[in-house]
């Protein structure tokens, strides 16, 4: 997620930006917060947290809230697109696809984009949640879509279960290049430093050019990579499915550290600050390591498989788990400050936004946690 001299063509300058997570602490625009997917958001929790509102949907929420312009976006099993009012829950608006969505929205410059386990992706208005357009892949999506900019035009990312990430037009969904993988693509695509990088069921980390869509590099990962990568100084940080936590050097293109624990793979997608890594197991755990070397910090138990990605907020870490209960854990010691029984698997991740939490469950309801003002 750091500036980065644009790429150059011969005839041509194409320059590609690529901004910091939200600026803002009551914003959460996409799926782990910005482009680099770090997981890492502004501001800061209470220690307690009360329910504030719920709404309920006809499916269950793999979907990862957004949450922009006093609204939140996310989808659904039952193959909706919802935005609610963020102060109350009430809905303001809902959009049918073609079939259940586990893809996260971004939400960005008035729109709302987001895949569907019907092939397409959606481009609505952010207020009305009137469609704009929708582009089709050649499998389902449930990866969460990223962007970039080239010069003045604003460009969207999203994998596709046809093994092909797509680079579209943000204006009108007309597709700017097509990367081709060995498999499927689960995961949302990171960006940082003129390039995407993304883990695929083909057990590679794929290093792309944002310029021309042509693969710079790719590195042996082990085991196919379900979830997402996050991106921080050259370095991608990612879990797998052969039960490792790796550090890849992307200059480098090697493993920089490894981190294995017990005989359980990693689907959760890693919060990343400059010295500590922090991610869910199905080993029902949530881990956290020095980002240095990987070295052990401490594990937090749940009673579930933790597939959901945890959001660091100042000096606390919030996630879900299967046992069907959301954590708020300390980020310095590991150990619980709060929870909510849901009673169902959260595989959803939170968004955290103006000291708030809202997060999805199986049990089709979507949460938001915040301190109830007297």
């Amino acid at each position: 997620m750091h500036l980065k001299r644009p790429g150059w063509e011969i005839g041509c300058v194409v320059a590609i930006l690529v901004l910091g997570p939200s600026a803002r602490a009551d914003s959460w625009p996409m799926f782990r917060g910005g482009q680099a997917l770090l997981g890492v958001a502004k501001g800061n929790l209470a220690g307690k947290l009360s329910l504030l509102w719920s709404f309920k949907t006809e499916g269950p929420i793999k979907s990862s809230p957004a949450i922009e312009g006093n609204q939140v976006f996310f989808g659904s099993g039952d193959g909706n697109i919802y935005a609610l009012n963020f102060a109350d829950g009430k809905k303001l608006w809902e959009l049918k696809t073609g079939g259940a969505i586990e893809s996260s929205p971004l939400v960005l410059e008035n729109r709302v984009y987001i895949g569907s386990s019907d092939s397409s992706l959606y481009a609505l208005d952010e207020k009305s949640g009137k469609l704009s357009w929708k582009y089709q892949t050649g499998e389902k999506i449930l990866g969460a879509p990223n962007w970039v900019k080239a010069g003045d035009e604003l460009r969207i990312l999203v994998g596709s279960y046809d093994f092909k990430l797509h680079c579209v037009e943000a204006a009108k969904g007309q597709v700017v290049w097509t990367y081709e993988s060995g498999n499927y693509i689960n995961g949302s695509p990171a960006v940082a430093d003129n390039r995407t990088v993304f883990g695929g069921c083909d057990a590679l980390l794929h290093v792309i050019s944002l310029t021309d869509g042509k693969q710079e590099k790719e590195v042996d990962a082990g085991a196919y990579v379900a979830g997402s990568v996050a991106l921080a100084d050259g370095r991608a940080y990612f879990g797998q499915f052969e039960n490792e936590f790796l550090c890849v050097d992307l200059k480098e293109g090697k493993t920089a550290w490894q981190f294995r624990d017990r005989n359980f793979p990693f689907f959760s997608s890693p919060a990343v600050l400059k010295d500590r890594v922090v991610f869910g197991g199905r080993d029902k755990l949530l881990h956290c390591v020095k980002r240095e070397d990987g070295a052990a910090l401490w594990s937090f138990p749940t009673r579930g498989k933790v597939d959901s990605s945890p959001v660091i907020c100042g000096d606390k870490v919030v996630v879900g788990s299967d046992d069907g209960r959301v954590y708020l854990v300390s980020l310095e010691k590991g150990t619980e400050l709060w929870s909510y029984e849901i009673g169902r698997p959260v595989g959803s991740s939170p968004a955290v936004a103006d000291g708030k939490v809202v997060i999805g469950a199986d049990d089709g309801v979507v949460y938001c946690f915040g301190e109830k003002k007297t």
